[in-house]
């Protein structure tokens, strides 16, 4: 199993940034793919999580209205458009992959990819 997170970089609050998330090893239909993050000195945090096979989408309050969650199922990819981007959204962000999700929060978190630093300055 596999997962690969990428597209983290600065961005001026306002500003938006696009991160993707490779998956490899297992078979997407059985899971949900998460993003969190862990903001310095913060316990890691849920962003928004999508049921692979049906495509329904959670996210925390902190982001709704301005972040999505989407997959292509070509590529294997998820991906998350973050937009209007606040300084609070300063992090590191991961995607994991979960067995399930339950009022609109990912269960049974068991494989991380490697995170990527996104940083928006004010």
């Amino acid at each position: 199993v596999q997962l690969q997170a990428f597209g983290g970089g600065l961005a001026q609050a306002g500003g938006s940034l696009r991160l993707s998330c490779t998956a490899s090893g297992f078979t997407l239909d059985d899971y949900a793919i998460s993003w969190f993050r862990r903001a310095p000195g913060k316990e890691r945090e849920f962003v928004a999580a999508i049921g692979w096979s049906r495509g329904n989408s959670y996210y925390a309050d902190s982001v709704k209205g301005r972040f999505t969650i989407s997959r292509n199922f070509a590529s294997n990819t998820m991906s998350l458009q973050m937009n209007s981007l606040l300084p609070d959204d300063t992090a590191v962000y991961y995607c994991g992959r979960a067995r399930l999700i339950r009022d609109g929060l990912p269960y049974g978190m068991d494989y991380w990819g490697k995170g990527t630093l996104v940083t928006v300055s004010s």
